[in-house]
This record gives C-alpha cells, structure tokens and sequence, in this order.
C-alpha cells in the first residue's frame, strides 16, 4: 500500500518517537519508523491517547476485559487496569482527542504502537493474553477514514 498524505503531516505514536509516555514512562523508540519518515519526507505529529485521554504517566497497565476498541466504541467492550479499575472512558476520550488533532492537521495517515490498548492495529490484550483486534484510538480513526499502521507493519515505500 502506498502511503497517501498530502500535507505530509502524519500521526504518530509518541512512544515510537523516543517519548517517554507508555504506561510505564518508558518510550518503544523505533529507528525503523524514524528511517521511514525521514525517506518519505513525512512530519510526524506526535499523539499519546492515553495521556490526551487525561490518564497520567506513569499509569496502571490496562487491557481489554471483553471486546476490543471496535467493540468498546459500540458500547459493547470494556477496559480494565491491573487494580480492576475501568479506565474505558478515558481511552474513548483519548480517542476522540486524537482524532480531532488528525482532523486539525489533515492526517489521512497513522503509525502506531502495535498490541496497545489505544493504538493496537493488529493484536491487543484481552485479560492479559495477547490476541488479534484493534485498539479504541485505531478504531475511531479507520472508522473516520485514517489508514492506519502498526509500528511492525510499515507502509510500503514509493520506489
């Protein structure tokens, strides 16, 4: 698929960037979608939903206790956090907020951090076991017309 943007402006997990915003105030820095960026000449802005959502870092680790973000959009899953607090609120929140930046911006295009509750393109965790689904936040934003790409599944570049 080739990349599709153009005012060059595409989303981009912060923790992918070398920010320190997962749930445990470290980054997942990857030289892999950096390259990417820099080769396609794309300006990433940088997006951490779960903070945007308003829940702080570092945070409790969170994951789906029934559903995925399709579903939990759909009133029909839920998160939970390692103290059984629910924090679903917070991350559609955090996924509403993303998407008005996208909007703001005019990103037709994300990278995001894959198994992320928030950002997950392919897998998530569902009561702490990884499985096949999408994130809240990657949920709202294909449903909104976004291509959206895990940190692991990269674009393919123009030629």
């Amino acid at each position: 698929m080739q990349p599709r943007t153009s005012n060059r402006l595409i989303l981009v997990s912060s923790c992918l960037l070398g920010l320190k915003t997962r749930y445990d105030a470290t980054d997942n820095y990857s030289q892999a979608v950096v390259d990417f960026l820099t080769r396609q000449k794309l300006t990433p802005i940088p997006v951490c939903p779960e903070q945007l959502g308003g829940l702080p870092t570092p945070r409790p680790k969170c994951w789906f206790n029934h559903g995925d973000g399709k579903t939990t959009l759909e009133n029909k899953g839920s998160l939970c956090d390692e103290h059984g607090n629910n924090p679903t609120m917070a991350f559609i929140h955090g996924a509403e907020e993303t998407l008005k930046i996208a909007r703001m911006t005019n990103c037709r295009m994300a990278i995001l951090q894959q198994r992320s509750p928030s950002c997950g393109s392919e897998s998530i965790y569902l009561n702490a076991a990884l499985t096949k689904g999408i994130g809240v936040t990657t949920a709202l934003l294909k449903e909104n017309g976004l291509e959206i790409f895990g940190d692991d599944n990269l674009p393919v570049e123009n030629r």
